[in-house]
């Protein structure tokens, strides 16, 4: 075998402890390296490390080395910043609609980016509230046949957390309140339309080849972010030009819900109104409820009503006591 032949595993179990053992603050002398490579059952003499580290370094491995007490060898640079990875592991953890054991497969592998000593600090837990993670077990499968539909242009068949079986055109994937939605467009029942539809609720996801998708017309002006932020908590319902008045400290929570855009207008006791379109439903009416009489309904005539329908109801139920 020739000796480049020969290097090959040598220099792929250095790179490995490299980025396995070493980082700013853990740094390897060469008869740690050696010693290293030994246990790994890769013989190695100290001398040749030095021409080791110089081929790694040809290859892009970014390989510092510091003279003096406590000095030594360590990997500079990865792909990412241990800040990224951070980012990337309490997103990943966010997801409610990836299994528990997929998660820490994730995070597993997120750890093996960095060295051992700064993956310690990836095993941290985010705490999200109220949101219990999906037992869906083929919920990866499913965003992978979704995405592979929507680039090849073709419908999908599944059934549902209701009971139903659908056939869609999958146009988009989009990510609200922790939970992962196929924006698609539906024809096989009245009215025809954009619907969306939770991911980790669908099962025996299906590619149809053979049936191209539908919708190119109601997706040719689609604005994912403004359908997500007239759905609240993605719960569909007649769409309306809906007037808010807000208490003045509201300001920035309505421009964070609605969009730094939203025109809001000053009104003469130091509040504020604004109008945006809202697919009206229970969650929207909550949400109003929840800042309470903070935020009033205004317009249209028709929602005002039904917010007073819901507070009728509401003070009925707790005037009636236990």
């Amino acid at each position: 075998m020739p000796r480049q032949e020969k290097q090959k595993p040598k220099l792929m179990t250095l790179a490995r402890i490299f980025e396995q053992e070493t980082d700013e603050h853990h740094r390897l002398a060469v008869p740690d390296l050696t010693e290293m490579l030994l246990a790994r059952g890769v013989p190695c003499e100290r001398k040749c490390i030095y021409s080791d580290i110089e081929a790694l370094r040809g290859m892009g491995y970014d390989i510092m080395m510091q003279r003096g007490r406590g000095g030594g060898y360590w990997l500079a640079h990865r792909d990412f910043e241990l800040a990224e990875l951070k980012l990337l592991v309490d997103a990943v953890q966010s997801c409610r609609f990836i299994p528990q054991d997929e998660t820490d497969a994730l995070i597993r592998k997120l750890e093996r980016l960095t060295s051992r000593f700064e993956a310690e600090q990836l095993q941290r837990q985010v705490v999200v509230a109220g949101r219990p993670r999906s037992r869906n077990k083929a919920v990866l499968y499913t965003i992978d046949a979704l995405h592979d539909a929507i680039h090849t242009g073709r419908q999908v068949a599944f059934h549902y957390a209701n009971g139903k079986d659908h056939i869609v055109s999958p146009w988009q994937m989009a990510w609200d309140s922790g939970a992962y939605y196929l924006i698609a467009y539906q024809d096989y029942a009245q009215p025809a339309g954009i619907r969306h539809y939770r991911v980790d609720r669908m099962s025996r996801v299906t590619v149809l080849p053979d049936s191209p998708r539908q919708g190119q017309e109601a997706f040719a002006n689609f604005n994912l972010p403004a359908y997500l932020k007239k759905h609240f908590h993605m719960y569909g319902g007649p769409e309306y030009q809906v007037t808010l008045r807000c208490a003045a400290e509201l300001r920035q929570t309505m421009l964070d819900r609605f969009g730094q855009e939203t025109i809001l207008i000053d009104d003469a006791d130091g509040g504020f109104h604004f109008t945006a379109p809202i697919c009206v439903s229970d969650p929207f009416l909550g949400w109003v409820c929840g800042f309470g009489g903070k935020v009033t309904i205004t317009a249209p005539a028709e929602v005002r009503a039904q917010m007073a329908s819901l507070a009728r109801a509401l003070a009925d139920t707790y005037s009636r006591g236990k």
